[in-house]
């Protein structure tokens, strides 16, 4: 039941029931996950399985090489209620609603994924760039299917939560809903300019005609998010806003998607916008709802990229399709463009140091730190979903000290002094915390390690597949024989990182806690990334 805020709110197990099921299991083990030689958790067997699960998301016709076979194909009239062709993409957690915001953010950081990690991936980049390509087959559709609108979600998600049944058979309102100039949405669009611009940089070198047409939509949705601004949940209906409305407004989407099309295209701009922004709101959580600190991280890494400089004077608009063609290394622009470093930029500095308050609000000894940790040693964010920002703040981690490190860089969060060697060592230790290393010694990515979630809320999974049970299974029937059912799922969900302990390392591991137990693509987006670091480090 995926739904970020609002959901069906059913009975939870009692926090005294989870404590003892904490302090019972800790007593047995705390140490049954899964280990490679040297004593490091296998983490090229953690990344396959992780890319794995995107194949259980996908919505539309399943590619013949389909490795998740208690999956088919489903919603295949989506985009038929607008005369369009709105198949493909991804489902986002549990439920059977096609939503374009954590769509796209998921899509942007695999993207970012494959980027900054994708050489330590080896055999995986190829399954990585896979998923990318899903999420951005369906972004590339929504944006350019009907010139000035941006289709951003499919599906009656009320009337879908209403029901427990298989994608296969889903039978409620596959309502459509768009943003345009006359019904703004900068947050979605803005998210959506950044997911098509990382995916076209993701597919540079393996399918340049690809990303081209990515880079060209991405910069006409952004266009759109510039130039007629407002929250989509304003305008969009459905009941958006008891899902997935942007509670932090949009000026970081404009913020995140502008800093992906500068990376892009290399043209300055961009960063013009950018400094007439200011996006300069304390944040200390990166999700699919806020994207200050992703952004301030990756503009950390623009300002040592080469860029051309527009004519003095000229505007966004006069520049946002003045870039012909970028490969991987060059970019061939207009002539009245020159090149040079940004390296010392001073308006990238703020950016630089609003990045290192938001690892200072998050380092647990940080005297500037906002971020509660459990007993176990985990970062805990929110009641709901917490490994996404778990996922999230440990990439940022990764990604930083990567930077910090080709610059020779420290720095410090007042008395304390913070090096490569401590952001690393932090986000390993949330990552082993999610495959196993934690007081009950259970790993919260289903099919790793000896205890995983066996009864996740996701219905597709909890149910029998077509192929074991051709017949329809009902909207209602679906509750009482699956949804209430006390045993293990029937379809292992390989690779889905669910919602994870509470604050006090409990996990009762019930299908209708859906705040703890369901899984989500944008929790093992981010996640990539830092299993791919870890796989290359510690082989």
């Amino acid at each position: 039941m995926a739904s970020a805020r609002s959901r069906t709110m059913l009975p939870l197990p009692s926090s005294s029931q989870a404590l003892v099921l904490v302090a019972v299991v800790s007593l047995i083990s705390a140490s049954s996950s899964l280990v490679a030689a040297g004593g490091h958790h296998d983490y090229g067997d953690a990344l396959a399985k992780a890319i794995l699960f995107f194949q259980g998301q996908r919505s539309g016709r399943l590619a013949p090489d389909q490795a998740v076979t208690w999956r088919s194909h489903s919603g295949l009239s989506d985009g038929s209620a607008a005369n369009v062709d709105l198949t493909g993409g991804y489902y986002d957690g549990g439920d059977n609603v096609k939503f374009g915001f954590p769509m796209a953010f998921t899509t942007t950081m695999l993207s970012w994924s494959v980027l900054e990690h994708g050489g330590r991936m080896k055999s995986r980049v190829g399954d990585a760039r896979a998923a990318v390509r899903w999420g951005a087959d369906y972004l590339l559709k929504a944006a350019t299917r009907t010139p000035g609108t941006l289709y951003v979600g499919v599906g009656d998600a009320d009337a879908d939560h209403r029901c427990w049944e298989r994608p296969e058979d889903m039978d409620t309102p596959r309502t459509v809903y768009a943003v345009s100039a006359s019904a703004p949405g900068s947050d979605v669009a803005g998210e959506t300019a950044a997911a098509l611009a990382a995916a076209s940089m993701a597919f540079r070198a393996a399918d340049p005609a690809y990303a081209a047409r990515l880079l060209a939509a991405a910069r006409d949705v952004m266009e759109l998010a510039v130039g007629h601004q407002g929250k989509y949940s304003d305008y969009v209906g459905g009941d958006v806003g008891a899902y997935y409305a942007s509670y932090s407004g949009y000026k970081d989407e404009l913020l995140w998607g502008s800093a992906w099309l500068l990376w892009a295209t290399k043209n300055t701009s961009y960063l013009n916008y950018i400094d007439s922004l200011g996006a300069n709101d304390v944040a200390d959580m990166f999700s699919w709802d806020n994207k200050l600190p992703g952004a301030r991280v990756l503009l950390a890494r623009v300002r040592n990229t080469r860029i051309p400089i527009p004519q003095p004077g000229a505007s966004i608009k006069q520049h946002l399709h003045s870039l012909i063609n970028c490969t991987l290394f060059t970019c061939v622009c207009n002539a009245q463009m020159q090149r040079t470093l940004v390296h010392g930029d001073k308006r990238f500095e703020p950016f630089r140091q609003q990045a290192e308050d938001f690892i200072c609000r998050i380092l647990p000894d940080s005297p500037s730190s906002t971020t509660q940790y459990t007993p176990g040693g985990l970062m805990h964010k929110s009641g709901y979903a917490n490994l996404q920002y778990v996922a999230s703040a440990s990439f940022l981690l990764t990604t930083y000290a990567k930077y910090m490190a080709v610059s020779n860089r420290t720095f410090s969060c007042q008395s304390l002094p913070v090096t490569v060697k401590s952001l690393r060592a932090l986000a390993k230790k949330q990552v082993d915390y999610i495959l196993g290393d934690n007081p009950l010694g259970m790993s919260y990515m289903v099919n790793y390690g000896a205890r995983w979630p066996q009864r996740i809320h996701h219905r597709a999974s909890s149910m029998p597949s077509v192929a074991s049970h051709p017949a329809h299974i009902g909207c209602q029937e679906g509750f009482q024989s699956y949804y209430y059912a006390g045993g293990a799922n029937p379809n292992v969900h390989t690779g889905a990182v669910v919602g994870g302990p509470d604050e006090h390392d409990a996990f009762p591991d019930d299908r209708t806690d859906y705040s703890r137990s369901e899984p989500t693509t944008y929790t093992n987006a981010p996640l990539v990334g830092c299993l791919a670091y870890l796989a290359g480090k510690y082989k």
